[in-house]
């Protein structure tokens, strides 16, 4: 008998839980860390002025997007564990409404009754609170909330997007701080929105264009505001 060849697979959802924070981060930190840094160069300050507006807003936009990402996925991880010791009660004191609240589900999906009761018995006799969570609430290990991981992947990566735009100001003279910013900017830019719809699967023109439309805008916003302000003051 022939030996059975194994089909290993990959699936890309399992990397959503941290390349959701890290392409977020990447380009928040890129974006508003250049912003600032065209805005405040616009208004025609002193390279070190615009480098200690860019280093302000690195460390404060790190701390913001840490602390945003660890209260947000903090109260998810809350409610999955609200919801979890619920489901859990609700197995132990009526088991057989579970069992038949799991065979509609079953039977929604396209089974038919009989194999449905089948399914939600064998599923529960293994792990009721597993097959519970997964098929009621859609509760999974892939997408399970990790506060402390959302939170160090998006201040790192926040820092790390927001440290490209303070290299651009350090290598360029004066006068260039503004136009090196914004080209460096929708490139790397262009760069990231390609790097995460590979890493997920998605169309990676239609990515690049959005976050190069986008950062375009930022820009140039805030270019004429820092132009404006600075003119008046």
């Amino acid at each position: 008998m022939a030996r059975r060849q194994e089909h290993p697979e990959f699936h890309l959802v399992d990397r959503i839980g941290w390349l959701r924070a890290a392409v977020l981060g990447a380009n928040d930190g890129l974006l508003s860390t250049a912003s600032l840094i065209v805005g405040v160069a616009a208004a025609a300050t002193s390279k070190q002025e615009v480098l200690i507006a860019g280093v302000a807003g690195l460390v404060a936009g790190a701390m913001s997007m840490a602390t945003g990402e660890y209260v947000s996925v903090s109260s998810q991880s809350d409610t999955e564990r609200a919801d979890l010791a619920r489901e859990s009660r609700e197995l132990k004191e009526n088991p057989d409404s579970e069992r038949e609240e799991l065979t509609r589900i079953y039977i929604d999906r396209g089974l038919d009754r009989t194999l449905a009761v089948q399914v939600a018995e064998q599923l529960m006799k293994k792990d009721a609170l597993t097959a519970h969570a997964r098929d009621e609430l859609g509760i999974s290990h892939v997408m399970t909330a990790r506060p402390v991981q959302a939170a160090l992947t998006s201040a790192l990566t926040f820092a790390v997007g927001a440290a490209m735009p303070l290299l651009v100001v350090i290598a360029s003279p004066t006068g260039g701080i503004v136009q090196s910013v914004a080209v460096a900017t929708l490139v790397l830019l262009a760069v990231l929105g390609a790097v995460g719809a590979r890493a997920g699967g998605a169309n990676v023109l239609k990515a690049m264009a959005r976050v190069a439309f986008w950062g375009a805008l930022a820009l140039l916003t805030t270019a004429v505001i820092g132009r404006v302000f600075g003119t008046v003051v």
